[in-house]
Protein backbone atom coordinates (compact mmCIF):
# COMPACT_ATOMS: atom_id res chain seq x y z
CA UNK A 1 0.00 0.00 0.00
CA UNK A 2 1.17 3.49 -0.85
CA UNK A 3 0.35 6.05 1.87
CA UNK A 4 0.21 9.76 1.07
CA UNK A 5 -0.32 12.41 3.74
CA UNK A 6 -2.76 15.15 2.73
CA UNK A 7 -4.33 18.14 4.46
CA UNK A 8 -7.90 17.50 5.58
CA UNK A 9 -8.96 21.08 4.87
CA UNK A 10 -6.79 22.17 1.93
CA UNK A 11 -5.76 18.98 0.11
CA UNK A 12 -2.56 19.27 -1.91
CA UNK A 13 -3.03 18.63 -5.62
CA UNK A 14 -0.22 16.06 -5.86
CA UNK A 15 -1.68 13.35 -3.60
CA UNK A 16 -5.18 13.93 -4.98
CA UNK A 17 -3.95 13.57 -8.56
CA UNK A 18 -2.03 10.41 -7.65
CA UNK A 19 -5.18 8.92 -6.11
CA UNK A 20 -7.28 9.85 -9.14
CA UNK A 21 -4.72 8.13 -11.37
CA UNK A 22 -5.08 4.93 -9.32
CA UNK A 23 -8.85 5.09 -9.84
CA UNK A 24 -8.47 5.65 -13.59
CA UNK A 25 -6.34 2.50 -13.71
CA UNK A 26 -8.97 0.44 -11.91
CA UNK A 27 -7.35 0.53 -8.48
CA UNK A 28 -8.70 0.96 -4.95
CA UNK A 29 -8.13 4.13 -2.90
CA UNK A 30 -8.84 4.60 0.82
CA UNK A 31 -9.79 8.15 1.77
CA UNK A 32 -11.42 10.11 4.61
CA UNK A 33 -14.99 11.39 4.55
CA UNK A 34 -17.02 13.51 6.96
CA UNK A 35 -17.90 10.34 8.87
CA UNK A 36 -15.30 7.56 8.45
CA UNK A 37 -12.67 6.38 6.00
CA UNK A 38 -14.07 4.97 2.78
CA UNK A 39 -12.95 2.93 -0.21
CA UNK A 40 -13.11 4.40 -3.70
CA UNK A 41 -13.18 2.70 -7.06
CA UNK A 42 -14.65 3.68 -10.42
CA UNK A 43 -18.30 2.51 -10.14
CA UNK A 44 -18.49 2.13 -13.92
CA UNK A 45 -15.86 -0.62 -13.95
CA UNK A 46 -17.03 -4.08 -12.97
CA UNK A 47 -13.45 -5.32 -12.53
CA UNK A 48 -12.67 -2.55 -10.03
CA UNK A 49 -15.92 -3.15 -8.16
CA UNK A 50 -15.28 -6.88 -7.98
CA UNK A 51 -11.81 -6.26 -6.52
CA UNK A 52 -13.33 -3.97 -3.92
CA UNK A 53 -15.83 -6.65 -2.89
CA UNK A 54 -12.98 -9.14 -2.62
CA UNK A 55 -10.82 -6.83 -0.49
CA UNK A 56 -13.66 -6.15 1.94
CA UNK A 57 -15.07 -9.64 1.94
CA UNK A 58 -18.34 -7.90 1.10
CA UNK A 59 -21.41 -9.82 0.01
CA UNK A 60 -22.01 -9.20 -3.68
CA UNK A 61 -25.70 -8.67 -2.91
CA UNK A 62 -24.84 -5.42 -1.07
CA UNK A 63 -24.93 -2.40 -3.37
CA UNK A 64 -22.20 0.24 -3.10
CA UNK A 65 -22.97 3.84 -2.10
CA UNK A 66 -21.41 6.70 -4.07
CA UNK A 67 -20.14 10.17 -3.28
CA UNK A 68 -19.82 13.10 -5.66
CA UNK A 69 -18.07 16.45 -5.71
CA UNK A 70 -21.27 18.37 -6.39
CA UNK A 71 -24.94 18.03 -7.21
CA UNK A 72 -24.08 18.46 -10.88
CA UNK A 73 -21.58 15.61 -10.72
CA UNK A 74 -24.03 13.42 -8.79
CA UNK A 75 -26.44 13.79 -11.70
CA UNK A 76 -23.92 12.01 -13.92
CA UNK A 77 -24.45 8.83 -11.89
CA UNK A 78 -28.11 9.03 -10.83
CA UNK A 79 -31.39 10.46 -12.05
CA UNK A 80 -32.20 13.16 -9.51
CA UNK A 81 -35.73 14.52 -9.83
CA UNK A 82 -37.16 17.65 -8.20
CA UNK A 83 -37.70 15.96 -4.81
CA UNK A 84 -34.22 14.48 -4.71
CA UNK A 85 -32.71 17.82 -5.72
CA UNK A 86 -34.61 19.64 -3.01
CA UNK A 87 -33.25 17.27 -0.37
CA UNK A 88 -29.76 17.56 -1.82
CA UNK A 89 -29.86 21.35 -1.79
CA UNK A 90 -30.98 21.25 1.85
CA UNK A 91 -28.32 18.87 3.18
CA UNK A 92 -25.38 18.66 0.77
CA UNK A 93 -22.57 18.76 1.47
CA UNK A 94 -23.31 16.54 4.43
CA UNK A 95 -24.18 13.04 5.66
CA UNK A 96 -27.46 12.53 3.77
CA UNK A 97 -27.47 9.83 1.08
CA UNK A 98 -30.30 9.90 -1.43
CA UNK A 99 -31.45 6.77 -3.23
CA UNK A 100 -32.22 7.43 -6.89
CA UNK A 101 -32.40 5.52 -10.16
CA UNK A 102 -28.86 4.82 -11.34
CA UNK A 103 -27.77 5.92 -14.77
CA UNK A 104 -26.88 3.14 -17.19
CA UNK A 105 -23.16 3.89 -16.97
CA UNK A 106 -22.99 2.47 -13.42
CA UNK A 107 -21.79 -1.13 -13.28
CA UNK A 108 -24.48 -3.68 -12.55
CA UNK A 109 -22.01 -5.23 -10.10
CA UNK A 110 -21.92 -2.00 -8.09
CA UNK A 111 -25.73 -1.96 -7.98
CA UNK A 112 -25.91 -5.60 -6.81
CA UNK A 113 -28.71 -6.36 -9.24
CA UNK A 114 -30.76 -3.30 -8.36
CA UNK A 115 -31.64 -0.27 -10.46
CA UNK A 116 -30.98 2.38 -7.80
CA UNK A 117 -27.95 3.84 -6.07
CA UNK A 118 -27.42 5.84 -2.86
CA UNK A 119 -25.39 8.99 -3.47
CA UNK A 120 -24.33 12.10 -1.55
CA UNK A 121 -21.86 15.00 -1.50
CA UNK A 122 -19.79 14.76 1.70
CA UNK A 123 -18.62 17.70 3.82
CA UNK A 124 -14.95 16.75 3.60
CA UNK A 125 -12.46 18.46 1.31
CA UNK A 126 -10.37 15.36 0.58
CA UNK A 127 -13.40 13.35 -0.50
CA UNK A 128 -14.85 16.06 -2.75
CA UNK A 129 -11.46 16.97 -4.23
CA UNK A 130 -10.87 13.31 -5.08
CA UNK A 131 -14.23 12.94 -6.83
CA UNK A 132 -13.64 16.22 -8.65
CA UNK A 133 -10.16 15.19 -9.80
CA UNK A 134 -11.45 11.83 -10.95
CA UNK A 135 -14.24 13.54 -12.88
CA UNK A 136 -17.04 11.20 -11.82
CA UNK A 137 -18.67 10.01 -8.58
CA UNK A 138 -16.73 7.34 -6.70
CA UNK A 139 -17.71 4.53 -4.36
CA UNK A 140 -17.59 5.25 -0.63
CA UNK A 141 -18.16 2.00 1.24
CA UNK A 142 -16.50 1.92 4.66
CA UNK A 143 -12.79 1.04 4.75
CA UNK A 144 -12.91 -2.18 6.74
CA UNK A 145 -13.42 -5.88 6.31
CA UNK A 146 -17.14 -6.61 6.27
CA UNK A 147 -18.46 -7.25 9.76
CA UNK A 148 -15.52 -5.54 11.45
CA UNK A 149 -15.31 -2.08 12.98
CA UNK A 150 -15.26 0.78 10.48
CA UNK A 151 -11.95 2.64 10.26
CA UNK A 152 -11.75 6.24 11.46
CA UNK A 153 -7.98 6.62 10.99
CA UNK A 154 -5.34 5.87 8.38
CA UNK A 155 -3.59 3.46 10.76
CA UNK A 156 -6.82 1.48 11.16
CA UNK A 157 -7.17 1.25 7.38
CA UNK A 158 -3.61 -0.03 6.99
CA UNK A 159 -4.18 -2.68 9.62
CA UNK A 160 -7.51 -3.86 8.22
CA UNK A 161 -6.88 -3.56 4.48
CA UNK A 162 -3.16 -3.72 3.65
CA UNK A 163 -3.86 -4.61 0.00
CA UNK A 164 -5.50 -1.28 -0.84
CA UNK A 165 -3.49 0.39 -3.61
CA UNK A 166 -3.30 3.91 -2.15
CA UNK A 167 -4.27 5.52 1.14
CA UNK A 168 -4.89 9.25 1.51
CA UNK A 169 -3.95 9.97 5.12
CA UNK A 170 -5.66 13.13 6.38
CA UNK A 171 -5.57 12.23 10.05
CA UNK A 172 -8.49 10.97 12.06
CA UNK A 173 -11.92 11.17 10.46
CA UNK A 174 -14.76 12.70 12.50
CA UNK A 175 -16.38 9.31 13.14
CA UNK A 176 -19.87 9.09 14.55
CA UNK A 177 -22.98 7.76 12.86
CA UNK A 178 -22.98 6.87 9.17
CA UNK A 179 -24.94 8.93 6.69
CA UNK A 180 -28.72 8.92 6.88
CA UNK A 181 -30.19 7.27 3.77
CA UNK A 182 -33.52 8.34 2.31
CA UNK A 183 -35.55 7.47 -0.75
CA UNK A 184 -38.76 8.77 -2.30
CA UNK A 185 -41.89 6.87 -3.28
CA UNK A 186 -45.25 8.09 -4.55
CA UNK A 187 -46.26 9.13 -1.03
CA UNK A 188 -43.09 11.09 -0.22
CA UNK A 189 -39.77 10.57 1.56
CA UNK A 190 -38.92 7.20 3.12
CA UNK A 191 -36.24 6.52 5.74
CA UNK A 192 -33.94 3.74 4.49
CA UNK A 193 -31.30 4.00 7.23
CA UNK A 194 -31.19 6.14 10.34
CA UNK A 195 -27.93 8.04 10.65
CA UNK A 196 -26.15 11.30 11.29
CA UNK A 197 -29.05 13.55 10.24
CA UNK A 198 -32.23 13.08 12.28
CA UNK A 199 -35.22 11.84 10.27
CA UNK A 200 -37.42 14.53 11.82
CA UNK A 201 -35.04 17.18 10.51
CA UNK A 202 -35.23 15.72 6.99
CA UNK A 203 -39.03 15.68 7.10
CA UNK A 204 -39.19 19.26 8.34
CA UNK A 205 -36.91 20.49 5.58
CA UNK A 206 -39.08 18.89 2.89
CA UNK A 207 -42.44 20.22 4.12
Amino acid sequence: MKRLVVSATEPQSGPIAAAADVLWRGGVVAFPTDTLYGLAVDPRRSDAVERLFLLKGRDASSALPLIAASLVQASAAASLGPRERRAAEAFWPGPLSIVAVANTCISATALAGRTTVAIRVPAHAVATHLANAFGFPITATSANRSGERAADSADAVMQALPDVDLLLDAGRAPGGAPSTIIAFDTAGPVLVRDGAIAWERVLKSLQ
